[in-house]
This record gives C-alpha cells, sequence and structure tokens, in this order.
C-alpha cells in the first residue's frame, strides 16, 4: 500500500525530486559501456536534469533533478496551489527546470555533447563512410518512422526514445524519498519498485535530446567517436530481454501483435 510522503509545506518536492542515478559499475562495465550507458542516460533531458557525472567507489553515478509533479498538487483555483492530502495552500512551487541541459548537438556545426572517456565532450562527430568497394544497395528507410508505437501518455512515436529507467540510489532508511518517488504523477514517473538494500527503480517519460526534427530519427546514427568507434549508444540498437510481465510499447513494429 502506497501512504502519501509526510510533508509540512507546499514546496519544491510538489514539483520536482533530487535523485542520486546510478549509470554503470565500474567493476562490470568497461569504459565503452561505461561511456554508451552514460550517453544515453544523460540524453533524456525532456524532463529530466542531469549534473556531471561522478565516480563513488565501483560505480558510476550522477545527481538529477526530476521534473515530475506529486500527484496530490492540485491547482486552487485562484492561481495558486493546493495539496488534496494536507490542504496545504499557496503559490505554485516553483520549479527549476530550465533548456539548458536538452541541446544534445548543434546540427550546423556538426558538433555533439556525448560522454566520452568518463567525461561530458563536446565533440565534432563525422558520418561513417561507406565501403570503397561495397556492393550498390537500396538504402532502408528508418522501419520506426511510421511506427505506431505509443508511450503509456499515449504520444504515440518513438517511443523507445521517449522513457527510461532509472536506477536510483535510495537505501530502507530514506522512507520520505521513497514515498515521495511514489506520489508522482503517473505515467510521468511510475513503477516504482525497490530492487534492493540500496537501489530502487522507477519508470520516467523524458524524451531523449538526440532526437531529429521529425521526433524519430536520431542524430548520432552512424556517427563515429574519436576513437572510430559508433557514437550511439548500444542500449539504443539491441534488443531488450523482455520478462515475463514486459510487453514492450503497444504498436512496436518489432513485436509481433500475438506477443503484445
Amino acid at each position: 500500500m502506497s501512504y502519501p510522503p509526510p510533508c509540512e509545506s507546499l514546496g519544491r518536492q510538489c514539483r520536482e525530486l533530487a535523485l542520486t542515478v546510478r549509470i554503470a559499475d565500474l567493476a562490470d562495465d568497461n569504459q565503452t559501456l561505461q561511456d554508451a550507458a552514460a550517453t544515453w542516460l544523460l540524453g533524456h533531458t525532456e524532463s529530466i536534469t542531469f549534473g556531471t557525472p561522478y565516480v563513488d567507489g565501483n560505480e558510476l553515478l550522477v545527481d538529477a533533478t526530476v521534473h515530475v509533479q506529486c500527484k496530490h498538487l492540485q491547482s486552487d483555483g485562484d492561481g495558486g496551489a493546493l495539496c488534496d492530502v494536507y490542504g496545504y495552500r499557496g503559490r505554485t512551487p516553483k520549479t527549476t527546470q530550465g533548456n539548458q541541459a536538452k541541446i544534445r548537438f548543434d546540427r550546423g556545426r556538426e558538433r555533439y555533447l556525448v560522454f566520452f572517456k568518463r567525461r561530458n565532450r563536446v565533440l565534432p562527430l563525422p558520418l561513417k563512410r561507406a565501403a570503397r568497394r561495397a556492393l550498390p544497395v537500396v538504402s532502408n528507410s528508418n522501419p520506426c518512422a511510421s511506427a505506431p508505437c505509443r508511450t503509456a501518455d499515449n504520444k504515440r512515436g518513438a517511443a523507445c526514445c521517449r522513457d527510461l529507467t532509472l536506477d536510483v540510489v535510495l537505501t530502507k532508511a530514506e522512507t520520505t524519498m521513497m514515498a515521495l518517488l511514489r506520489s508522482r504523477k503517473s505515467p510521468y514517473l511510475c513503477k516504482v519498485t525497490r530492487e534492493n538494500d540500496t537501489t530502487v527503480e522507477c519508470e520516467v517519460i523524458s524524451a531523449c535530446g538526440y532526437l531529429g526534427a521529425d521526433h524519430v530519427s536520431c542524430v548520432l546514427h552512424d556517427r563515429l567517436l574519436p576513437n572510430g568507434r559508433g557514437a550511439k549508444p548500444s542500449i539504443c540498437y539491441e534488443w531488450p530481454d523482455l520478462g515475463p510481465d514486459d510487453a514492450g510499447h503497444p504498436g512496436c513494429v518489432f513485436i509481433k501483435d500475438d506477443d503484445q
């Protein structure tokens, strides 16, 4: 059973939460995987503002602010706000959300903000060249361009690029923060589940900042890092292992109808 958080007044917690998110395990993941995981995670900036990643023990972490309001925050009808649990009234709490973290690329100058060698860097990322002796082939169109997939808020298109799962560093003793997480407005932050003594998993709708002008294509596709590896994170094109309770996104072109 979910209980409301023990708030004493309207405040920042009504509009957003400051969290610590795990990016990668340094003991298990090599630097290539760490960079890919960080580029992928830090790209989802629609409703998340990320700080600078840092190492703590064997983990690569990042402090992040998730801009999803509490489900109990309501308008009081007079231009202010009301908590429908405790009855607190006042001005609508401010949010720190801005646009500074949303710009991931400058297409005109061919420069991109990516995580490379454990640092955020703005780099020129050239397109991969076709093999000189390659046979002429018909270029394949993006199979997701017209897919009717949708996220839980019923927005269609590029569903897998518009939501993500966060591993939040949160101990069992932090009961207030757990209650604040569970009180977020669904489906924008939902499915809050404790994974172990130090980690809570949740799903957040926050579109990737690498989506192109058509809101479906990826600007990192076929671009190369300075070491010659692909700039597009592997998690973006490797098919996930869906668990018994996972059906994927409705309308996904890669899932058979009888599997949805």
